[in-house]
């Protein structure tokens, strides 16, 4: 399974809408996971005439109207892999959170991927046998506002492997 991974979209704040380059992207995914920040729910119904999609509420989505579509936390089981969707991880960890406390809180026990955004830093790294990624995003990666990243997560077999996309 290809697993579209998206994050901080800022729509319309620093876009109008989506990037075209990102249903480009993920013309091939079956399932799409935004990590929140997307600010309206219309790059939900975007991102869904792709393949469907899964979001998170972000920091930025405190006006978001509530849907259905749009949880805190999600946690989802893919051909054995579980998979955890949030806005923020503290990675590195803290003193006073590990990665172990962060899955708890937010999936209620250890994942086999964690997706996240926030930093606008797009991310993939193994930690203490879990694959973290951060999609980086489409619209203000780094913090500057260009054409950004989005990523993919491959699925099969109780394994998993990510990229990262640069849009363009």
């Amino acid at each position: 399974m290809r697993i579209g991974l998206i994050a901080d979209t800022h729509i319309p704040s620093i876009s109008e809408e989506l990037p075209p380059q990102v249903a480009k992207a993920f013309a091939d995914v079956n399932l799409i996971l935004h990590a929140g920040d997307l600010h309206v729910l219309s790059v939900l119904d975007d991102l869904e005439k792709i393949a469907p999609t899964i979001a998170v509420r972000g920091n930025g989505d405190c006006w978001t109207p509530k849907d259905p579509r749009l949880k805190d936390t999600y946690l989802l089981r893919v051909e054995g892999v579980s998979i955890g969707l949030t806005h923020a991880l503290e990675y590195p960890e803290t003193r006073w959170r590990s990665i172990e406390d962060s899955m708890e809180r937010d999936f209620r026990g250890a994942v086999d991927v964690i997706v996240f955004g926030d930093t606008h830093v797009a991310m993939i790294e193994k930690y203490k046998g879990i694959l973290l990624v951060n999609p980086g995003s489409p619209t203000l990666p780094n913090g500057i506002r260009r054409l950004g990243t989005v990523a993919i997560l491959e699925v099969a077999q109780g394994q998993s492997r990510a990229s990262i996309l640069q849009l363009g």
